[in-house]
């Protein structure tokens, strides 16, 4: 199965220290934000300016029925079972490339619907539709459950691959 993270409504490339709540936060330049690999987040899927007017990443990705329902694992799937998620990692770029983390998401895959997780396995794909953006003009981040995100079942898989 494959998992695809459709985002929209990107904060932008700066996140002024209004954004956060708290004392003492800088200002975030060069935002960039990516899925991060299961326990090594230095590895970055695919990251993404803040500024761009979407951003999409699909992910590969096992699933297996269980006595709990359906079980998904993928080396950008994070967590035990029940409590499987995806992290989007947000952060700045230097000039040499080098992402510095300041904040995640956390994609909560245990807030799919059973019966779209159900069709996911069986059709092959399953999508997140989400804004990036949160209520203060900032980088969405903490735990990420509908309505925040809406889970469907993508369309049936085709098994023959196009020249």
């Amino acid at each position: 199965m494959r998992i695809r993270i459709d985002a929209v409504d990107l904060p932008g490339l700066t996140c002024p220290p209004e954004a956060f709540t708290g004392d003492a936060v800088p200002e975030y330049r060069n935002i960039h934000v990516a899925v991060q690999r299961r326990d090594r987040p230095a590895e970055l899927l695919d990251p993404r300016p803040g500024d761009a007017a979407s951003a999409t990443w699909t992910l590969e990705c096992t699933t297996a029925a269980t006595p709990n329902g359906t079980d998904v694992k993928g080396p950008h799937v994070q967590g035990r079972p029940g409590a499987r998620f995806i992290y989007l990692s947000w952060g700045t770029v230097d000039d040499s490339g080098t992402f510095t983390m300041f904040r995640r998401a956390k994609l909560m895959l245990d807030a799919v619907p059973d019966e779209i997780l159900d069709a996911s396995a069986r059709t092959g794909l399953l999508v997140g539709r989400l804004g990036l953006t949160d209520g203060r003009g900032g980088p969405l981040c903490a735990r990420v459950v509908p309505p925040r995100i809406t889970w469907t079942a993508g369309p049936v898989a085709n098994s023959t691959v196009a020249p």
